[in-house]
């Protein structure tokens, strides 16, 4: 099996949006684009992939996952939100992200949320779980590896058990904060 090592360097999994990465100043939907674009660019799994388009970011606009921009201008607070989304979406449903981010949204509008501080928790969290991936993965082939040995076709038999037992994480990881963001819709009924 090949290097986990150089795996992990390929996923680009330090890519995102930095705070300092965000201009001062407020952004078109074509300049939020391209930062997105280069910000994501090491992470995309091929040259064609698209990380954000228009057509994204107006339907997370119609869909009320963060709120109105004003003059068609996005804010610092609105490119934070469109990371967060962007990240989230890949393991969640739409309706699931805007129930997360209902509250934010909210805080953050009235200003009772320094938005920029909780992304910065956010960005801190991001890079400890990069180093979690890097130790979890290097264990899950080992073990893979040690089921593995002695089959007949080996290395193909290999990649076919880590691909299903990274499926299988991954789904957990999904079913866990489907279960949270239940739990978030729960309490909400509550209140």
């Amino acid at each position: 099996m090949e290097n986990m090592d150089g795996l992990i360097e390929n996923l680009g999994v330090k890519s995102g949006v930095l705070l300092e990465d965000i201009p001062k100043i407020d952004l078109y939907i074509d300049q939020v684009i391209q930062l997105f674009e280069t910000s994501f660019a090491d992470a995309k799994r091929n040259e064609e992939e698209k990380i954000l388009t228009k057509t994204m970011i107006n339907n997370y606009a119609k869909g009320k996952l963060f709120y109105p921009v004003h003059n068609k201008k996005y804010t610092r607070n609105h490119i934070m939100l469109i990371s967060l989304i962007y990240q989230m979406k890949s393991a969640l449903s739409i309706n699931d992200v805007k129930q997360v981010l209902d509250g934010l949204n909210e805080r953050a509008l009235q200003q009772g949320l320094n938005l920029e501080s909780f992304y910065e928790s956010y960005l801190e969290l991001q890079q400890g779980n990069v180093g979690s991936f890097a130790a979890g993965l290097n264990e899950q082939a080992g073990r893979v590896s040690q089921q593995a040995a002695g089959m007949e076709d080996a290395e193909e038999l290999e990649r076919v058990l880590l691909i299903a037992s990274l499926v299988h994480t991954s789904n957990l990881y999904r079913r866990a904060a489907e279960k949270l963001v239940d739990d978030m819709k729960e309490r909400g009924r509550e209140k």
